[in-house]
């Protein structure tokens, strides 16, 4: 029988795919917002949706608004700043001309957030879930480095990009589950959704006040384009909500590590909407990402 601790597993992949489109429609106004306008729409306009979560929240389950201890505090410190740091590395990473380099260093992020877990929340991670998340991640490496960017590969900008965001996006994860578990007294619906709330009005308030004080034309401009950014910031904070359930429920890098299933949605996208055939490397590289995957959630 599939039980309340399994939920990890369609939370993860929900929040997977809510990612894909948020992450397209972000891409898509970095041009015109520059990166710390793309970055801060998810933020802003992704704010009063979590605040709407959380109320939807209450009213369901009847459990009070927590207030937890101080320890909560630099748990969400560490996942809200962290967050931002690593969105900005990844839009910047998005307009760099080694994109596709720096995507496969940006996936060593569940290796990284398995070490960090285990290191500062105890997480337990068996022998089996580490080999299953070496194996994915070496899947989508694979799949990531198409011929001709493997000679980038020791090119210094897109190694720095790629392993700093992909250790603050590892931070960051560890930070959210790390303040969630220590949410005193209710579910763990409550618990992620109070935490969701917490640290989008952190990195609106962050974020915000950095665009006042250095680049006020910025924010005006994501005023005015309020229509789009306001679409990605309900799908941000969509995805958002389906991340913090499953840091509820499980190890921060079971949850990093299966939603390496992007790659292969992307894939599919690109397979069935644009009818790009797959080369054996890409094949391969999915098989081993399916294995993994499989693995993972089998154990």
């Amino acid at each position: 029988m599939f039980s309340i601790a399994a939920l990890w597993i369609p939370f993860t992949i929900v929040a997977s795919l809510g990612q894909v489109a948020r992450n397209a429609m972000q891409r898509s106004l970095t041009g015109p917002l520059g990166i710390w306008g793309a970055t801060n729409i998810r933020f802003l306009f992704g704010f009063p949706f979590s605040v709407i979560f959380f109320a939807v929240v209450i009213v369901a389950t009847g459990d009070r608004i927590p207030w937890p201890g101080a320890v909560f505090w630099p748990w969400l410190l560490l996942g809200s700043l962290s967050q931002i740091l690593a969105t900005g590395l990844m839009l910047a990473a998005m307009n760099d001309r080694s994109f596709v380099v720096t995507t496969a260093y940006l996936k060593t992020e569940a290796i990284q957030t398995a070490i960090f877990g285990f290191v500062f929340l105890g997480d337990h991670l068996t022998l089996l879930k580490v080999v299953a998340i070496l194996i994915a991640t070496i899947g989508v490496v694979v799949t990531a480095l198409r011929p001709g960017a493997v000679r980038d590969i020791a090119s210094v900008r897109p190694t720095v990009l790629g392993l700093v965001a992909a250790a603050a996006f590892a931070f960051s994860a560890v930070g959210f589950r790390g303040a969630i578990i220590v949410v005193p007294d209710v579910g763990f619906v409550t618990a992620a959704s109070y935490t969701l709330v917490c640290g989008l009005f952190v990195q609106t308030l962050v974020l915000t006040v950095y665009l006042v004080l250095r680049a006020p034309k910025v924010l005006r401009d994501i005023l005015g384009l309020w229509k789009p950014s306001l679409l990605a910031g309900f799908m941000g904070a969509a995805a958002s909500q389906f991340w913090f359930l499953a840091f509820a429920l499980t190890a921060a890098a079971n949850v990093r590590t299966l939603a390496l299933v992007e790659v292969l949605f992307a894939q599919a996208v690109a397979y069935f909407s644009f009818k790009q055939p797959l080369s054996v490397r890409e094949l391969s590289g999915i098989a081993l990402i399916v294995v993994g995957v499989a693995l993972l959630v089998s154990v």
